[in-house]
This record gives C-alpha cells, structure tokens and sequence, in this order.
C-alpha cells in the first residue's frame, strides 16, 4: 500500500476508534466506510480527499455568497465538481459557478442548477428512493464495479460520475435509463482506455493486498 494511501487508511480508523470511545456510532460507520471506499476508488488518495474538501468548501462559499438565493448539492470526482439544485433566477445560478470555480483544486465545473423554487421534502426523498434504486441494480451487473461509478440524482434526473471506460459508461447508463421514475441520465463521467482502467484496477488491488 503507498505511503499516503496507508497514512489515511490510518487516520479514517483512528478517527473511528476515537469516536467508539466517546459512544459516537455514525462517525465510527463514516470513518471505517471511508476507508473502505479509498481502497477501491479510482482515483488516488491523494485525489478523493481533495474532493471531499472540494464539496465542503463549494457549498460553503456558495452558500456565503448567495444565501437562500439557491439550494445547492455539490458533488466532486476526481476534482470535477456537478452542481445540482435549484436557484432563483439566472443571475444567482451563474454566480454560484463562478464561486464553485474559484475553489482551489477544481479543474472543472459542471453547473446543472435549475432555475425553479427549492425542491419539497417529498420531492428530495424520491430523488434519494431514485438513487438507491439504480445502486441496487448496479449490484447485480458484471459489467463495472459499483464503486466506480457515483450516483446523483435531482428532480428526476439521474446524474452519473465516476473513472470509467466507454462500455462501463454506457452499462451505467443503460441500467440507470431503465430504472423505474429516472426521467433523464446526465453523464458527468471521466472516459479512460480499457487498457487505463484495467492498470487502474491493478494499482488499486496492488495497493489494498499490500
């Protein structure tokens, strides 16, 4: 295992043994479930935990900016950020890319707000029943790995991410069109070579039996 990849593998379960003894169950499952997903993952470590302070900080400095003037979700793989949700007029959706592109490390902005009012309760917990739905039968496939490929979905709108090859892209694609309440697939996807994605694997499994 690289040196950096073992360094946080470390700190995801030291993070989760620290919160076993304060009786904190949800970051122990957070902390251990990262770990796992840095093993598998694509993209390097390196790579993934700058996502992770890509989403944190696009929120942030969008929802400084702009307030209640949109209702924001930002989702980043491998440093390209979707921005999904609603905004209240033309005016404030430009503005959040704007600030979304200023984020350090991002090298790519993907702006799918809709100018609409915020999404209901009701509306947000299918798009998330939409999302499960689609994972589930990911399970099922032998074409791709379900961890490659990341699932967004919003008003209906079935959002996918991921380092993958075009036959990965589209059997995601295919499984995600045919999924009961999908009314659309956005590909966000990352194309690589066949012979990419395979030496992608190999370093992943070379790394994790390490």
């Amino acid at each position: 295992m690289t040196p950096l990849r073992t360094t946080l593998l470390r700190a995801a379960l030291a993070l989760a043994t620290l919160s076993a003894a304060q009786g904190c169950i949800p970051v122990i499952v957070g902390g251990t479930g990262m770990a796992v997903a840095m093993v598998s993952d694509r993209r390097s470590s390196g790579t993934y935990v700058e996502d992770e302070g890509i989403e944190w900080k696009a929120s942030k400095w969008i929802s400084d900016r702009l307030g209640d003037k949109v209702h924001l979700n930002t989702t980043s793989f491998n440093r390209k950020l979707l921005l999904t949700g609603e905004a209240f007029n033309e005016a404030s959706r430009d503005e959040a890319g704007r600030v979304a592109a200023t984020v350090e490390n991002v090298r790519e902005v993907v702006n799918e707000l809709r100018v609409a009012p915020t999404s209901t309760f009701s509306a947000r917990s299918s798009d998330s029943y939409i999302s499960s739905k689609v994972k589930a039968r990911f399970v099922d496939q032998k074409d791709f790995h379900i961890q490659h490929v990341k699932v967004v979905t919003e008003a209906g709108v079935v959002y996918l991410l991921g380092l993958v090859s075009q036959k990965e892209g589209d059997a995601a694609t295919e499984i995600a069109r045919t999924t009961s309440g999908v009314q659309k697939v956005v590909r966000v996807f990352e194309y690589v070579s066949d012979e990419e994605a395979r030496r992608l694997d190999s370093a992943t499994s070379t790394d994790s039996g390490k």
